[in-house]
């Protein structure tokens, strides 16, 4: 098989499982979107609600000779005591853009998987939801991958996150480093006619000039921010000796105290303080997700979805 490929061997700890991706359709369910009403700029500066394909509502006038009278606003009709009809424009598509960061750090993790793999089951989740919710889902990898994968409908879209989910996240990449700044900068080149926004981060890639561009890209569509974090990086850590190696070189890590049980978890964890100060000071929706569980509810949360009956 080519390295290129993602291995179906992966064992969904270390490595991204491609079946485990794909089986996460299941998942979905009955699962709906709610409508979701554009952000991107256009003529008259006017919003348009995102259903699918269709027709939208647009205003009701007084009814003229020649109108189809299946679209007579019964309801303004009555209270004016005058033949209203009502009129339609045509919906727009609504599209997810899933932003994954591919960044050294993700690939790590003390408990149940690595971050990167539990990234990349919130994404491959996101995206069927998005498909089940007659919406468009697209990826942009930035860190490491600096790809893109443009927005695409149906089961097809889906599949061809997963797929990418599953290559990039068991590839080996130069440990490029690129500032959550310019990733976002990037992603407003390429958001043009997305209605939402899912960005996937563990924060360690958070700048200080990350505010003006997450306060940008929230004006031009739904940003929502799913920060996944390993349990060493956000609860203090349990006193003992610790192995710990790093380039080829072991050694032992004394945790005993107060202060040394919270020091770590304040250096490992200070990615994830800063994204989360961040999306709190400019507003931005964010849930955060530990590699032990699932994250289903939070992305859910964050698309605003719904289980349907």
């Amino acid at each position: 098989m080519s390295a290129a490929l993602p291995s179906l061997e992966a064992d969904g700890v270390t490595q991204v499982a491609l079946s485990e991706l794909l089986a996460l359709r299941a998942r979905v369910g009955r699962m709906t979107l709610p409508t979701q009403v554009s952000r991107a700029s256009r003529a008259g500066q006017q919003s348009s609600r995102l259903y699918g394909r269709g027709m939208d509502y647009a205003e009701s006038r007084v009814y003229q000779r020649g109108d189809d009278v299946r679209r007579l606003d019964w309801r303004l009709t009555a209270r004016s005591g005058k033949l209203h009809t009502k009129l339609f424009q045509e919906e727009r598509e609504g599209r997810l853009l899933i932003l994954l960061d591919t960044h050294a750090s993700m690939r790590f993790g003390t408990r149940t998987r690595f971050k990167s793999v539990q990234a990349a089951r919130a994404a491959a989740w996101a995206a069927w939801a998005a498909v089940k919710g007659a919406e468009r889902v697209g990826l942009m990898g930035f860190g490491t991958r600096d790809e893109l994968l443009a927005p695409r409908a149906g089961a097809r879209g889906a599949l061809a996150v997963c797929g990418a989910l599953a290559a990039w996240g068991n590839r080996s990449a130069d440990a490029d480093e690129e500032p959550l700044s310019a990733a976002l900068q990037r992603a407003m080149r390429t958001v043009h006619g997305a209605s939402r926004v899912l960005l996937i981060t563990d924060g360690a890639c958070c700048d200080e000039t990350a505010r003006r561009a997450l306060v940008e890209l929230s004006r031009r569509a739904r940003l929502g921010v799913l920060a996944v974090v390993d349990p060493l990086e956000v609860a203090p850590t349990p006193e003992g000796d610790y192995p710990v190696e790093h380039g080829g070189v072991r050694a032992q890590l004394h945790i005993h105290g107060e202060r040394q049980r919270h020091w770590l978890p304040g250096m490992l964890g200070a990615g994830h303080a800063r994204l989360a100060a961040l999306c709190r000071a400019t507003g931005v929706a964010c849930r955060t997700v530990g590699t032990t569980g699932d994250p289903f509810d939070a992305v859910a949360a964050l698309l605003g979805a719904r289980s349907g009956r």
